[in-house]
């Protein structure tokens, strides 16, 4: 550790107010290190006490760091200005000469950073962390051109993996128009085409019965509603596995939906095989069913506003399995859905190989990171 040196010493606190209220972008801070639109509700708030923050500067969260287990902390890269909450701390970097913004951004993205914030985290129940011991945690800060190799090389991974996203979103687009195009448009519920029917998801799948050993699960193939992201977002891996001997089986092409909070929208098509929670609902689509028409019927805002209008509970609301396998659904002729399964098939295969991608770019990743902290004393 002779080598570290303390954060505090390469950054400095910015505190810039929107008090002309010519900046109207207002970002929130998200739990996984990045910003997102504010959902926020503004109105009668006087916007003019919103703190600014500028490209290259960082924003981050320094309450309830031991109950999140992560200090969300985030740099800003996608716009030149925003506002955000006064909440937040708002800093950069004293001399780019010396840190790069992207480096240090590599460092707080690490998940042995996150535990050492933990560490750090005491005040009171929600366990906060104060800003003196954030800037007393330390990083090896290497000359300002290894520094730049290493954000390079990590910028490769990060880059391809968003190209990968990009063209993940356009295939599940295009999934999405031709189900609305064939089964959706122009379709009268009362005058439907011959061999068309209105039925009910259970029409169209099963819950999963089968069951696997936690002892042939790892963190990467379990899944719970922990590491379901919301609105659709996927997966990530797991922090933890159950204190159980089995848990519910699902596999490729099966629909994982959290059934806790539904009004998150966590919803996954499986593309490895694995196990999950028992607050994870399992869909297993019939044999004459595409796995993404089933996802298309499930993923859309109509059908999680249903399991919330039958769901139990209001502090942490569960959704009723009975009631959601009678949620209404239109079922076509059986030749239209082996067109669309021929369709579907081909763009799910091209899905599961770009996301199969992500998850080998996201351990690379992952390696960069935890080799910081073994950078070469020469190179200090």
């Amino acid at each position: 550790m002779s080598n570290y040196k303390p954060i505090g010493d390469y950054i400095q606190l910015v505190d810039e107010r929107n008090k002309n209220l010519k900046i109207d972008t207002l970002l929130g801070l998200s739990i996984n290190k990045v910003f997102i639109p504010s959902v926020a509700n503004t109105v009668g708030t006087d916007m003019a006490n919103y703190k600014i923050i500028r490209r290259n500067q960082f924003a981050c969260s320094i309450m309830q760091v031991r109950r999140d287990k992560k200090i969300p902390v985030a740099l800003l890269q996608e716009f030149d200005e925003a506002i955000i909450s006064q909440a937040y701390p708002v800093f950069k970097v004293k001399d780019e000469n010396e840190l790069l913004p992207e480096y240090l951004m590599m460092w707080f993205s690490r998940a042995e950073f996150d535990r050492e914030a933990c560490f750090y985290a005491v005040g009171g129940v929600r366990g906060s962390l104060e800003w003196e011991d954030f800037c007393e945690m330390k990083l090896p800060i290497p000359n300002i051109e290894t520094q730049r190799e290493i954000v390079a090389e990590y910028n490769i991974v990060k880059n391809r993996m968003a190209l990968n996203n990009q063209l993940i979103q356009k295939l599940e687009e295009t999934a999405q128009s031709v189900y609305k195009q064939w089964f959706v448009e122009g379709i009268d519920l009362e005058n439907l085409p011959e061999g068309w029917k209105v039925g009910i998801v259970s029409d169209l799948c099963s819950y999963s019965q089968k069951r696997i050993a936690i002892e042939e699960l790892c963190l990467e193939n379990y899944i719970s509603t922990e590491n379901m992201l919301q609105e659709r977002g996927g997966v990530t891996i797991a922090s933890n596995l159950p204190n159980a001997s089995t848990t519910t089986s699902f596999e490729i092409g099966n629909i994982l939906i959290s059934n806790i909070r539904p009004y998150f929208k966590k919803v996954w098509l499986a593309n490895f095989d694995g196990g999950c929670s028992n607050d994870v609902l399992c869909l297993v689509p019939k044999s004459n069913i595409p796995s993404l028409y089933l996802y298309q019927v499930v993923e859309k805002d109509d059908f999680f506003e249903y399991v919330m209008a039958g769901s139990k509970g209001t502090k942490m609301p569960r959704g009723d399995k009975k009631w959601i396998m009678d949620y209404p659904a239109v079922i076509s002729d059986k030749e239209l859905l082996k067109r669309f399964n021929k369709i579907a098939t081909t763009i799910q295969y091209e899905i599961f190989i770009k996301k199969k991608e992500n998850q080998k770019l996201t351990e690379l990743k992952d390696l960069l990171l935890s080799k910081l902290a073994t950078i070469e004393t020469e190179k200090i």
